[in-house]
């Protein structure tokens, strides 16, 4: 595998056509600038070129070559030479007839160790014998081309170069694409686009936050944190708790007198009445003094905007205490980084992770002094008595217990004979008497205190009853005697019970409980009021970055969304609408499948791979044509991989669609597979969006923690978020759905191919770990190029390669087999897998030129100046 510094995209050159526009450093600069520029990418620490060229282009193109060898930057350049075509042959005596591919010329430029050549005579791209197609036929170029540009393939083709002799062999290749079809890819990018943005619902819809226990510590710190400093918050010796203080003794006395005035003598003796009522009056002054000092409080703790030093200073003065916000502050943007991950992580849409954010700001946003003063209505004087009043506008309830213990005691009462009779009115005459007292007793003004009628009915019904049991039963007197006793002692306790229920009920209505719930709800809100002051800064810069994570993360969605939109479809018979397309190269589709434009009339079927080559690519046949020149045939503007655009190439009588049974466009060293689509295809690739979007806001939380997080790192965070976007839609049509994007991923395991396309990951198993025999490749050299390769079995040098989100599948497919391959290259791109085999050439065969430099016309610009000009010189009996 590549080191990390090497993992980059291979810039592509094509010196067959348009070589005469390179001829600057700056140009040169400018086109690898455009294609990097387009791919979200930097400039290049350690530059890979793949240039395509013919074996006359070595020498007509040296300045290009010098160029490109001379390019600047941090790291080694290295040069990857694809030579298409025949050489123009030598010339090795007077009477030896002009022998095509006899001989390799290059300059001296290229013999660096950091520049192979690998030279394809042929690309063989017929299937049968009948097919006929040219060496350097655009469609196959176009696949090998594709292939030699994934990093990790460049590298390792220049690495075994280097073994060779002179840097230079001869390519046999074995392909397995595994891809989607277009319509397949299309609909599952926008699938886990919608999935990965939600649904808009209005940024405003309530949502559950995160629980306490799931926050990272940071963001817990200042939720909870807030919460567990709710005691304390006033100063002993302050005057928030003097006045406090004050009130809860008076509150006390009144709880005490109540105590003594519920007792019998209290029922017979007004004093304890009136010392209740003082001590409740007291009492209400005192609560005047504290809701006037927590009214105070409340308005010097911060206006609209949110608690500042100030404040606080001003609540120090009142008594209060704001515990110190200690660290808590520290590592904000760090948890909300880590929170976005945990949400997004837990396969949560863009939306609603934003929503988590909002109701975060919410929670931890603290809330100013005057925001409260409102509920200062809820323990105002009139609150208190409007509560009292409540309380005491009904009498409270006898208790069942009261209402029998006053009929038994009415019937035990009543147990006499006549004339003896008449003590039976003994009983229900004393429930009358205190309910007159304890009314009269508990009076308020003019108002005497409602008195409850069961008690005194119940214990008339029982006298009834006892006399009319004497009546039928006519018992001893002394039975008669002893039940009136039992029963004062019912009346006793009944009226006991009566009379502090009254009590209460009474005291109730002069405020003593409202008192208190009132003194209680000021402190609390003081209380309150603290907490808000705790961290007040810290928290606020939390709510406003969690609101601006919130706005970014609504605004990655809408990228997202606009991702998602179907783009239009270029017009029929545009120029330039090949699958290497100058103007977007890295969003155009792979070289295989088919372009839109090149349908035929509803034959054919829309995953057919094969489709992709029906373009009008046969070259003309009408003349002849030097491979390595500007002329007529490569007259169509290049792409920036150096494949020219299916628009140059004239028809020609042979490129009917492979479906029409006229021929199929794929080489035959080329199969492809084609899935439909896995069951974990879209859940996939919404996860390789959330690992796109976190390493696009990864700088945004560094400006969060600065506390830069404003309008201008929000800008330049959605700017880089949608290029991010771009780039992964790039990287999804430009190395397929298997490979992972050049983003940090997570830890889990990557699905299968069966997953993703609906494939099996057998067949590539079995193509990369085959024999190494000379059958197993297809050589792309022509007849005559394979006179001039090596004959030694043991010379040529094999790659196996296959993508690496399959490397533990193809591993146990081989350990299951029993024949597991060693050094097998897994690659970072998910589209190709198989065999290469480099074939160097025999001794001799490939010479090497000295270039000659020289300062050129007067016709030159100042520009062409600045750039020497190459020109190879022999001499005659050099004999190349």
């Amino acid at each position: 595998m590549t080191s990390p510094e090497d993992a980059t995209a291979v810039v592509r050159l094509d010196l067959r056509a348009g070589a005469a526009a390179l001829a600057t450093t700056q140009a040169v600069r400018d086109r690898v600038a455009e294609q990097l520029g387009r791919a979200g990418l930097p400039e290049p620490d350690y530059p890979l070129f793949l240039v395509t060229d013919t074996p006359a282009g070595l020498t007509d193109h040296q300045l290009q070559y010098e160029l490109l060898s001379g390019y600047r930057a941090v790291g080694e350049t290295r040069i990857l030479v694809l030579l298409v075509g025949s050489s123009p042959g030598s010339y090795a005596g007077g009477e030896e007839a002009y022998l095509p591919d006899r001989r390799l010329v290059r300059p001296t430029t290229l013999r660096a160790s950091t520049t192979g050549l690998v030279w394809a005579g042929d690309l063989r791209s017929a299937r049968t014998a009948l097919d006929r197609r040219e060496p350097d036929d655009p469609a196959s170029l176009a696949v090998l081309v594709d292939l030699l540009s994934v990093p990790d393939v460049f590298v390792r083709v220049l690495e075994n170069l280097r073994k060779l002799p002179d840097s230079i062999a001869a390519p046999g290749v074995r392909l397995l694409e595994q891809d989607l079809p277009t319509e397949v890819r299309d609909r599952a990018w926008r699938d886990a686009l919608t999935r990965f943005a939600g649904e808009d619902t209005g940024a405003g819809d309530p949502v559950d936050i995160v629980p306490d226990s799931r926050l990272p510590e940071p963001l817990r710190a200042l939720v909870t944190g807030r919460d567990s400093r709710g005691q304390g918050h006033r100063r002993p010796d302050g005057q928030a708790n003097l006045a406090h203080r004050t009130c809860a003794e008076s509150l006390d006395r009144a709880d005490e007198d109540l105590v003594a005035l519920r007792s019998f003598p209290g029922l017979l003796h007004p004093a304890r009445r009136d010392a209740l009522e003082a001590d409740l009056h007291q009492a209400r002054e005192d609560l005047g003094g504290f809701r006037a000092l927590v009214e105070r409080a409340l308005q010097g703790g911060g206006g609209a905007a949110a608690p500042t030093a100030e404040a606080t200073a001003r609540l120090g003065a009142l008594g209060l205490r704001v515990p110190a916000a200690d660290s808590a502050g520290e590592r904000v943007g760090e948890g909300l980084r880590e929170l976005a991950g945990t949400l997004l992580g837990d396969g949560l849409a863009l939306r609603s992770v934003a929503q988590h954010f909002t109701a975060l700001a919410g929670r931890v946003e603290p809330v100013p002094g005057t925001a409260l003063l409102h509920r200062l209505a809820d323990h105002s004087e009139e609150s208190v008595t409007r509560g009292s009043a409540t309380e005491y506008a009904a009498p409270p309830r006898t208790p069942g217990a009261v209402l029998l213990m006053a009929g038994a005691a009415g019937l035990l009462g009543g147990l006499w004979q006549w004339p003896a009779a008449l003590a039976a009115l003994v009983v229900p005459v004393l429930f009358v008497v205190v309910a007159l007292l304890g009314a009269n007793r508990l009076r308020t003004g003019r108002r005497a205190s409602r008195w409850t009628m069961g008690p005194r009915v119940a214990a008339v019904a029982g006298a009834v009853a006892g006399a009319a049991v004497a009546y039928a039963a006519d018992p001893p007197l002394w039975l008669g005697g002893t039940g009136l006793i039992v029963g004062l002692g019912l009346t006793a306790e009944a009226v006991r019970r009566l009379w502090r229920d009254a009590a209460d009920s009474w005291a109730a209505g002069r405020g003593t409980t409202a008192l208190r719930t009132a003194l209680d709800g000021l402190d609390d809100l003081l209380a309150e009021l603290v907490r808000e002051h705790w961290a007040a800064e810290e928290r606020l810069y939390c709510a406003d970055a969690a609101r601006s994570v919130a706005g970014m993360l609504r605004a990655t969605a809408a990228a997202a969304d606009a991702q998602a939109a179907p783009e239009p479809l270029a017009p029929a018979g545009a120029g330039g609408s090949g699958p290497y397309e100058d103007d977007d190269w890295l969003s155009a589709p792979s070289a295989l499948e088919t372009p839109e434009s090149g349908a035929a009339d509803g034959d054919a079927d829309d995953g057919d791979w094969a489709a992709a080559y029906a373009w009008d690519n046969t070259p003309d046949r009408n003349g002849d044509h030097d491979a390595g020149r500007d002329d007529d045939r490569y007259g169509g503007d290049p792409g920036p991989y150096g494949t020219p655009s299916p628009a140059a190439y004239p028809a020609g009588p042979d490129d009917a669609p492979w479906e029409s049974g006229e021929g199929d466009r794929a080489p035959r060293w080329l199969d492809r597979e084609i899935g439909e689509g896995g069951p974990d295809l879209v859940a996939t690739l919404a996860g390789d969006l959330r690992n796109t979007a976190m390493a696009a806001m990864a700088p945004y939380w560094g400006a969060v923690e600065r506390g830069q997080a404003g309008a201008l790192a929000l800008a330049r965070t959605e700017q880089r978020v949608r290029e991010l976007l771009s780039a992964a839609r790039h990287h999804l049509w430009h190395y397929g759905v298997l490979a992972p994007p050049p983003y940090p991923a997570d830890h889990r395991a990557r699905t299968t191919a069966a997953g993703l396309l609906g494939t099996d990951s057998l067949r590539v198993a079995e193509l990369v770990g085959r024999e190494a025999d000379r059958g197993a490749v297809v050589q792309l050299s022509s007849p005559e190029q394979g006179a001039l390769l090596s004959r030694d079995p043991g010379a040529a040098l094999w790659i196996r390669f296959a993508p690496g989100t399959l490397q533990g599948e193809i591993e146990a497919a081989w350990r299951k087999s029993g024949s597991p391959v060693e050094e097998a290259l897994w690659t970072s791109s998910g589209r190709y897998a198989g065999l290469i085999r480099l074939t160097p050439l025999r001794m001799g065969v490939v010479d090497t030129v000295l270039p000659r430099q020289s300062t050129g016309g007067s016709a030159r610009t100042d520009a062409d100046r600045a750039e020497p000009s190459v020109h190879a010189e022999f001499r005659e009996d050099d004999r190349w």
